[in-house]
């Protein structure tokens, strides 16, 4: 029998490098597609697009659509996504001292 490791489970949920930074601008809020994009320069559509997805099958994030011409799509983090805001911070402070 293997036990799964909590960090690896935390990961596993985490994702990829993308959802630290996607993390990072929801904890200041609601946001969408293109504010997203132009904050996390570097972050191409598709891989930006592959880190909504996982994160929202996670129960990350939200994903709200509204019946606007052209669509208008939101994200909102969920509880569990406020949840990691402390664990961010710290690894931020992390990278910051030691970086």
């Amino acid at each position: 029998m293997e036990i799964e490791c909590s960090i690896e489970k935390a990961l596993n949920v985490i994702g990829g490098k993308w959802s630290f930074l996607v993390l990072r601008e929801l904890f200041e809020g609601t946001k969408r597609f293109g504010q997203l994009q132009k904050a996390i320069s570097k972050v191409s559509p598709k891989a930006l697009t592959d880190t909504l997805r996982h994160l929202e099958d996670h129960n990350v994030l939200i994903r709200n659509v509204y019946p606007t011409v052209p669509v208008t799509v939101e994200y909102t983090l969920t509880e569990k996504g406020q949840a990691l805001h402390k664990i961010i911070k710290e690894m931020k402070k992390w990278g910051a001292y030691w970086g």
